[in-house]
């Protein structure tokens, strides 16, 4: 079977802090073989001490990640990322400030050997709401706001309480159904951008699956992350319907951030097989894998206090 890569797209405009994001992302990519692909290496300025190479357009990183510059054609980029796709484990892609990162997502869905992860966009707490009033600027930024699966608002350090009242207000009147994150210089908890990180960080705590109080995720670097989400997960006995995943991952899920998990689910010719089934913000999808070491096992973040137990516990645990 094809290696499928899973592909993350970062957007948002200028100034909203993708570099910084990317940056973060990088010095904590905790194993994760990253692929990311700029516009501009200058604007990554990338952390001196992770770099081991550079050559032409890729600059080789300590920590087994690579980055690359995109150059004209983004599609040309990501073919050659992909001819050395058993060197990594994911592609991250920075949009441009001005970009659609939608449009940039469809490649994720288009690529055989991509599976989209997630779109996350970026917001200026202090300067999107005046922005988003601006004639010229207004549906550049709500078309990257309603792209979204994870919206962050950074820069919340720098925002007055009236600023991130509007702002917040705005981003829920644009995008009301996407999941929100604030934060500062882009310090976005792993498991939130990342299904990989997810399926790490919970592979990394003890094996106490229903002992939820202290399910923390420890990718986080700031401490106060750790009272912000909880983790739920369980090991599905059942045979699931694939249709029956695909519609409930369709379904808004309120509360859930994200989730990613390995199942035995029936195709509709009565075939049972593995299928690795993701959930990121707003989107879901079911696709066919290998038989997973860790066998049949789901694992979900979410806002403490807010992540949606009881719909896991019936779907994903209940009777077939």
């Amino acid at each position: 079977m094809q290696k499928r890569l899973p592909l993350t797209v970062i957007g948002g405009f200028l100034g909203a802090g993708k570099t910084t994001l990317l940056n973060h992302w990088l010095r904590h990519a905790n194993g994760q073989r990253l692929a990311v692909l700029v516009n501009d290496f200058g604007a990554l300025n990338i952390d001196a001490g992770l770099i081991k190479s550079s050559s032409g357009n890729t600059i080789a990183l300590s920590n087994g990640c690579v980055c690359c510059q995109i150059g004209d054609d983004l599609s040309m980029a990501l073919i050659e990322v992909l001819k050395n796709a058993d060197t990594i484990d994911a592609v991250v892609v920075e949009a441009s400030g001005v970009s659609d990162p939608g449009r940039i997502a469809q490649l994720g869905k288009a690529e055989p050997q991509l599976y989209l992860d997630g779109v996350v966009v970026l917001v200026n707490a202090d300067t999107a709401a005046v922005q988003s009033q601006d004639p010229l600027l207004a549906d550049t930024l709500a078309r990257q706001l309603t792209r979204a699966g994870l919206v962050v608002i950074n820069h919340c350090d720098q925002a007055t309480p009236e600023q991130l009242t509007q702002v917040r207000a705005w981003v829920h009147r644009v995008a009301p159904e996407a999941p929100v994150f604030e934060t500062r210089q882009g310090e976005v908890p792993l498991a939130l951008l990342s299904g990989l990180a997810l399926k790490a960080a919970h592979q990394a705590q003890p094996d106490h699956d229903h002992d939820h109080d202290h399910d923390h995720d420890h990718t986080h670097d700031n401490p106060a992350h750790g009272e912000q989400f909880e983790t739920w997960s369980c090991h599905p006995e059942k045979v699931f319907s694939v249709p029956a995943l695909q519609a409930w991952l369709k379904q808004a899920q309120p509360g859930l951030l994200r989730l990613k998990g390995f199942v035995r689910a029936q195709n509709k010719h009565g075939e049972t097989a593995w299928h690795e089934i993701q959930w990121a913000g707003r989107t879901g999808s079911v696709h066919t894998t290998t038989a997973p070491a860790t066998g049949a096992a789901v694992v979900a973040i979410g806002l403490r206090g807010q992540l949606p137990r009881a719909r896991l516990v019936a779907f994903f645990e209940g009777t077939p």
